[in-house]
């Protein structure tokens, strides 16, 4: 089995997938694809089918979309606990990760997932006000039930789908809660993230898509043309 990903710096989509093979020790092979550099998107669309990362392959099977990558690896290993155990538990972690996968454009429009930096007060609170207050409730109603320090107790897939969350919080320092704040530092806490986080850092480029001062100085420039 392997996992095809792209900079560990930006790439949330990659995050996700990657936690949940390392965290719940499912061997697999890795390879690194760049989303930067001189022909990046051809060679991207020579190994995804969707042109987009994280990919798996496992034999015959290349499946290009994280939320897809979960469930093959949730019914390939089930006595893992990918997801919660309890079926009801599940459903409620399927809904969280089903929302964070389709929505939320404005905080990750605003707030590019970026490991290496600090932005303190570089995103608009405004723009990113609605989406994090809708993060807190889900988070803050998930907490509450199931004591922490993640989401449903134990770290699951539903927390591996809200870890890049969890790093725009800290890399703009976006004002949330101290329950928010405690979820991010157990996210952070993680083995599987401290493993991603001290390789991304490491990582010598850069994405402009994806820097805050780039895509800020292209909107002033935008604004006063």
């Amino acid at each position: 089995m392997k996992l095809i990903f792209a900079n560990r710096n930006y790439s949330s989509w990659s995050l996700r997938a990657w936690l949940v093979l390392r965290h719940f020790n499912i061997p697999f092979d890795e390879e690194l694809v760049l989303l930067n550099g001189e022909g990046w998107q051809q060679n991207l669309r020579r190994k995804s089918p969707s042109g987009k990362v994280p990919v798996l392959v496992d034999g015959d099977v290349v499946l290009p979309e994280t939320t897809a990558i979960i469930e093959y690896l949730h019914d390939k290993y089930p006595a893992k606990g990918i997801w919660p155990s309890n079926r009801v538990e599940r459903a409620y972690a399927r809904s969280a990760a089903a929302e964070m996968h389709g929505g939320f454009n404005a905080l990750r429009d605003a707030a590019p997932m970026n490991l290496r930096a600090s932005h303190p007060g570089k995103v608009d609170f405004d723009e990113v006000a609605d989406d994090l207050k809708r993060i807190e409730r889900i988070w803050g109603d998930l907490l509450s039930r199931s004591g922490g320090p993640y989401l449903f107790g134990a770290f699951n897939a539903a927390d591996a789908m809200f870890a890049p969350v969890a790093t725009r919080i800290r890399t703009y320092e976006l004002p949330v809660s101290d329950l928010a704040q405690e979820y991010v530092e157990a996210i952070y806490a993680l083995p599987a993230f401290q493993e991603w986080l001290a390789e991304a850092v490491k990582e010598p480029w850069v994405v402009d898509h994806d820097e805050i001062d780039i895509i800020n100085a292209k909107r002033d420039a935008a604004g006063n043309a």
